[in-house]
């Protein structure tokens, strides 16, 4: 067994801090804590009732007949940008980012490791190199660090907002106006599979602006993203009574067949190189299946306009 590592950054149980954390269901937390498999600051911890506290560094181990197993990887992923210290990838629907315990199918970590490139391991085994995240069904820009120098310095930028992105939304209502929404966002009390605006939950803060509107109630808008909840547009959405179109699980309204997934694209991610100090900003092309989707109901010239990303950051000046 290799045990593993991460730092607790909100207190709570330990039972909910870790099914949180490794998106495992608490039955898995009580059997390992049960295995004497869980220790908090070097000490063993034997309930799960134990209370830990923010910056407490959590310990656990799985057993290697309950680690994940081997995948085959028949895939590859579009790199935008690489040097010696980071790489930023177009990541597709569908790709999960990094591995866990109820991960069956390959990861972007494991294509990754796949293609032999050197990553940091500061984030612990199964999330080499991941500095952030981006949901599956979520398409675009995400950078990954090769060295552990990098990632730190990449995680610190995450922290005081010199990285950042832009996301590209098609939602199923216009907006009534560009809004911003700050509400924390925790795990829904009655689905874990879904996230929701909950009193404890951590600080989570988005800018929306509108772009284009159809005749047809579809509007593509821009979201910019001052932290980086799981599913956070998505839940801010849903609060201003809007959905992306895909997004069943948050409450649009349609059958799969027709929109296969959630339209969400990481369109542009600016930051500061690690190592040189330059500003830097990437732009993830749009993936064909929203691109044929936009054009149903926007002139081509018109996205382009819209989507310019010389001009796109502009709209959430002040923000």
């Amino acid at each position: 067994m290799s045990s593993e590592q991460l730092r607790v950054e909100k207190p709570g149980r330990i039972d909910k801090v870790l099914a949180q954390e490794l998106d495992v269901s608490r039955n898995q937390v009580e059997k390992l804590v049960k295995d004497g498999l869980v220790s908090v600051n070097n000490k063993k911890v034997t309930k799960t009732s134990f209370k830990v506290s923010q910056g407490d560094e959590i310990a656990y181990e799985f057993k290697e007949a309950e680690k994940r197993k081997p995948v085959e990887v028949d895939f590859d992923v579009e790199v935008l940008y690489e040097d010696d210290y980071l790489l930023v990838v177009n990541k597709p629907s569908g790709l999960v980012v990094h591995p866990a315990p109820s991960v069956k199918e390959p990861t972007l970590v494991d294509w990754l490791i796949h293609k032999g490139i050197s990553l940091s391991t500061i984030s612990g085994e199964e999330r080499h190199g991941i500095v952030h995240r981006i949901d599956k069904e979520t398409t675009g820009a995400l950078v990954v660090a090769k060295t552990n120098e990098a990632h730190e310095k990449l995680s610190l930028q995450l922290q005081d907002k010199s990285m950042g992105r832009y996301y590209l939304a098609l939602i199923d209502c216009p907006l009534k106006d560009d809004t911003i929404v700050d509400k924390p966002i925790g795990r829904n009390p009655k689905n874990r599979l879904k996230m929701d605006i909950v009193p404890h939950g951590k600080p989570a803060k988005t800018a929306f602006k509108k772009l284009l509107t159809s005749d047809y109630n579809v509007e593509l808008i821009a979201a910019k993203l001052f932290t980086g909840r799981t599913h956070q547009i998505r839940v801010h959405l849903n609060t201003l009574g809007r959905h992306i179109l895909g997004d069943d699980l948050y409450g649009f309204k349609t059958k799969r067949d027709k929109i296969p997934r959630v339209y969400l694209h990481a369109y542009l991610l600016y930051l500061v190189h690690p190592i040189s100090g330059e500003k830097m900003e990437f732009e993830a092309p749009l993936f064909d299946d929203m691109t044929t989707y936009m054009t149903k109901y926007f002139d081509q010239g018109e996205i382009d306009e819209k989507i310019n990303p010389l001009t796109l950051g502009s709209n959430f000046t002040g923000s």
